[in-house]
């Protein structure tokens, strides 16, 4: 065995977990962190996996929530950060929320006493050193300026964003498609297109000047401090077009021309908003031009009173905020490995997921590969049936690339959730038919039990059936 250290750069809750699963393989980790001797504007430790923001982990139901799927599956796959949280869990009903600070102290305590892990506490200025034949960049969204600079040189100038302008998506099965219809503006076919690429949802006068005023009234998120206010015409919030004028966003996103109401040919519609195809599967569709500042309950409250998606599920709401990340589907291989360099992966937020929880996952899945090459093995990818399969699929291979909305980057970072996973049918159930939620209950029951299946699979482990034996 090659006993060169694999070399990790940022510990955070990806590096964390990277360094972790690499070093429980048996493999040498070097861990740089470059806290305490430089900071960043959202950190107040030294301490290894510092939570920032929320100290949630958001649901752990396992059996009908994508997270809590997630949960499960890296504790099956001996997750140090779910073992930390585990072990600092405070009150919070169904989710996993933790004791901010002894979740980071356990995290640093079991690193430091790994006999196969080193930390050095420096800043990696650059990308990492061509001997580092393995290594793994995992500098979350506050990634240092020195290092971004090197990953954009590497990358492509337009390869590394620093802001997401984030527009929220939608599951398909929720839209309401006795409103909607399928159609592309004057029937044009684009690249892999048919003319019917966008759902459309139509408008009268009455309902978009009400919807109009919704936007200018809604509640905002505010920037912080210092991130600055990144607005540039290509990508301005919706909110920000609505208040420059009524009619801005008819001659905008929202523009009715070119379209023809499939259910009512005769009635023109005064404005429409498009929903666009966002993963391969087709079953997430995206708000095209629809990158906002409203507060999440306020977007749920206002896009619920466009026709056709009163019912709306989000699988992700919008944002606009600072966020370092890389576009991975073009740059990285199914194995987080950058394929113009073989050897150097990325891990975490800076590959386009959002959330601790995803962000550790990826971490874990980077450690392993990055450990089975330094172990001569080929990675093993996950099942895409998997949650860990999914949200890597998402990142490195299942986003829908679209060159037709200029100045807006295509791939965005999304947290896991259940739009990600190939369909299932859900169970019949003897002498009904199940509808409604109780549908949608039983086709996510059907999901996990499928993804925890193919996860001890994956694992190598026994399935639950003979480990009761």
């Amino acid at each position: 065995m090659n006993k060169n250290p694999i070399h990790i750069i940022g510990g955070g809750l990806a590096g964390s977990e990277a360094a972790w699963q690499a070093a429980e393989a048996g493999v040498p980790v070097v861990l740089h962190e470059m806290r305490p001797v430089r900071g960043t504007d959202a950190h107040k430790t030294d301490g290894l996996a510092e939570l920032v923001c929320s100290n949630s982990f958001r649901s752990d139901d396992a059996e009908t929530n994508a997270v809590g799927l997630l949960h499960a599956e890296m504790r099956l796959a001996g997750s140090l950060i779910m073992s930390a949280g585990d072990a600092n869990q405070v009150p919070a009903g169904g989710a996993l929320a933790v004791d901010r600070d002894g979740f980071s102290e356990a995290v640093t305590r079991k690193i430091e006493a790994h006999p196969l892990i080193t930390i050095r506490r420096e800043e990696v200025p650059g990308l990492p050193r061509a001997d580092w034949d393995q290594a793994i960049v995992a500098t979350g969204p506050l990634t240092a300026a020195g290092l971004a600079q090197s990953i954009a040189d590497v990358t492509g100038a337009d390869a590394l964003a620093f802001f997401d302008a984030i527009a929220p998506i939608v599951h398909f099965d929720t839209i309401d498609m006795d409103i909607c219809w399928f159609q592309s503006r004057y029937d044009k076919v684009g690249p892999g297109g048919t003319g019917k690429d966008y759902i459309n949802c139509p408008m009268d006068k009455e309902q978009y000047l009400a919807f109009v005023q919704a936007l200018v009234d809604g509640q905002k998120t505010e920037f912080k401090q210092w991130e600055g206010t990144p607005y540039f015409d290509g990508c301005l919030p919706i909110e920000i077009m609505a208040e420059r004028g009524v009619e801005t966003l008819r001659h905008g996103p929202m523009k009715p021309m070119g379209l023809t109401n499939a259910h009512n040919p005769g009635v023109k519609a005064y404005a429409v908003v498009q929903l666009r195809q966002d993963n391969a599967l087709g079953t997430l569709y995206n708000m095209v031009g629809f990158q906002t500042k409203l507060k999440h309950a306020e977007q749920v409250r206002v896009f619920r009173t466009i026709p056709g998606l009163e019912t709306a599920e989000f699988a992700r709401l919008g944002g606009l905020h600072r966020n370092t990340y890389i576009n991975s589907p073009t740059l990285l291989d199914a194995s987080l490995q950058l394929k113009s360099r073989p050897g150097l992966r990325f891990a975490g937020q800076i590959t386009g997921c959002e959330g601790y929880v995803e962000s550790a996952a990826i971490g874990l899945l980077a450690g392993r590969f990055a450990a089975a090459e330094r172990l001569g093995h080929a990675p093993l990818v996950p099942p895409l049936t998997t949650a860990f399969g999914a949200l890597l699929n998402h990142i490195t291979g299942g986003h829908i690339v679209s060159d037709d909305e200029p100045g807006k980057r295509s791939f965005q970072p999304m947290n896991v959730n259940f739009g990600l996973f190939p369909p299932v049918e859900a169970p019949k159930a003897e002498g009904k038919r199940l509808r409604g939620k109780d549908k949608t209950v039983a086709k996510r029951r059907a999901v996990t039990s499928r993804a925890l299946a193919d996860c001890r699979e994956w694992l190598g482990l026994p399935s639950r059936a003979e480990a009761a034996e």
